[in-house]
């Protein structure tokens, strides 16, 4: 199953580690690449206690917002082959792509290399999506697809990010 989480509201990082929580409290093995993020979020410090969680991230230590460089490709190059190799060896029964869509928007990848490795994914495997801007060819091959919209947000009150809550 193929799972898209986007939209420019707060919550789809945070939808998706849900779900990977929920799958290890089932027993499942679950992988998590994060692109185009590479600082220390407090998720990867939880994360690295789960013994059947794997996360890894495919970034710099800033969130890319625009004008990525040669070495924000070659690390998002470097996070499709990971994802690959993971869908390949058929040891987690749910990967998750964290700002995949992002990683597309911005050219790091291309459409055709996300879109041939979401069709070569097993149908068992849960395959997650996540970032603003999802591509109509991603939404296209997803069975669930969730937009979160902004109604309200703290950061117009000049609100900055908090630890443990926006990263």
């Amino acid at each position: 199953m193929i799972q898209v989480y986007t939209g420019k509201g707060k919550g789809k990082t945070t939808a998706a580690l849900g779900l990977a929580l929920r799958a290890s409290g089932a027993g499942l093995r679950v992988y998590i690449g994060q692109f185009a993020k590479g600082a220390c979020y407090s998720e990867v410090k939880a994360l690295d206690k789960v013994t059947n969680i794997r996360i890894e991230q495919f970034g710099r230590r800033c969130f890319i917002k625009k004008n990525p460089e040669p070495v924000d490709i070659e690390m998002a190059k470097r996070g499709l082959k990971k994802i690959k190799k993971a869908i390949e060896g058929r040891r987690y029964q749910m990967i998750i792509m964290d700002e995949i869509n992002i990683a597309l928007k911005l050219k790091l990848v291309t459409l055709d290399e996300l879109v041939t490795l979401i069709k070569s994914a097993p149908r068992k495997l849960e395959l997650v999506l996540t970032g603003r801007y999802a591509h109509p060819a991603i939404i296209k091959l997803a069975d669930l697809v969730s937009e979160v919209k902004e109604k309200k947000h703290y950061y117009a009150k000049g609100i900055k990010a908090r630890r443990g809550i926006e990263f």
